[in-house]
């Protein structure tokens, strides 16, 4: 497909083809199921030592909104929960942007996250496990 067929076709999307439903306008129907998608860290990076694991809400927009009122807000908002290691902390993260983890020691790793709703309750969750490797110096 040539570069004006493709624009030819990306021109009949409209913005809420493409965006969603607009973030300032009440839904008149029930919302489908929020869901995470989160995929496995970067090989890249972190044959260096650096994880980076990207992810993705469905039908819930990551915004920094909290407090039982934002539960009011259509689309959902919301806000992920991010666990290392099984550790008895976490923090939350309205970035919507990559997660990226530097210093963990070689071996295995386990990170859980968590997409929450704008009370900090749970929706769904997804956890990866990897490995840090070795780092070889370079000669």
């Amino acid at each position: 497909m040539g570069a004006s067929a493709t624009c030819a076709w990306a021109e009949r999307l409209s913005a809420a083809d493409v965006l969603g439903p607009a973030a300032v306008a009440p839904l008149d129907h029930p919302q489908p199921l929020a869901r995470l998608i989160v995929d496995a860290p970067l090989a890249g990076p972190l044959r260096k030592g650096a994880v980076f694991i990207q992810y993705r809400a469905e039908n819930l927009r990551i915004e920094p909104v909290f407090g039982q009122e934002a539960l009011k807000i259509t689309p959902r908002i919301g806000h992920i929960h991010v666990i290392v290691d099984d550790n008895p902390w976490h923090w939350a993260d309205t970035s919507g942007e990559p997660v990226i983890l530097v210093g963990l020691p070689v071996g295995p790793h386990k990170v859980t996250l968590i997409l929450a709703d704008p009370t900090h309750k749970p929706i769904d969750s997804k956890t990866i496990t990897f490995n840090v490797p070795v780092q070889i110096a370079p000669h």
